[in-house]
């Protein structure tokens, strides 16, 4: 364990059992919680590189500190799957595909899209 500032380090692998970091606790159905993380996790890579300044740092949570998810009430998933479904849906044809369009470039999907005729002009000729 190293102390860099104001919490400690812990290199990959050397930390505590009583310390996850956030994509741990989601995986047990937990979430900080409000609570500031204790700790520091140095990146895989920078295991074999000691002296190396780690940019991918992971913050460390106490595990008895976190608190159950909250689960989404039934408006707020109706809510989330109408922002869903602007972003998925094209303005011309009105199909909602399983992935978000790039509505800002393209202005609607490929296939409505004008750079669609475009390059399908280029490869036929």
């Amino acid at each position: 364990m190293l102390t860099t500032g104001a919490i400690p380090t812990y290199e990959w692998g050397e930390a505590p059992d009583y310390l996850a970091t956030r994509r741990q606790l989601r995986e047990m159905g937990l979430s900080p919680g409000g609570h500031d993380p204790v700790a520091q996790l140095r990146c895989r890579r920078c295991l074999y590189r000691p002296l190396r300044d780690c940019t991918r740092m992971a913050m460390l949570f106490r595990v008895d500190l976190a608190r159950p998810k909250r689960v989404p009430t039934l408006a707020q998933e109706w809510a989330l799957d109408r922002a869903m479904a602007a972003r998925q849906t094209c303005p011309v044809c009105h199909v909602r595909y399983p992935h978000c369009l790039p509505l800002k470039t393209l202005g609607s999907c490929w296939n409505c899209s004008p750079h669609a005729a475009e390059l399908a002009a280029t490869r036929v000729a």
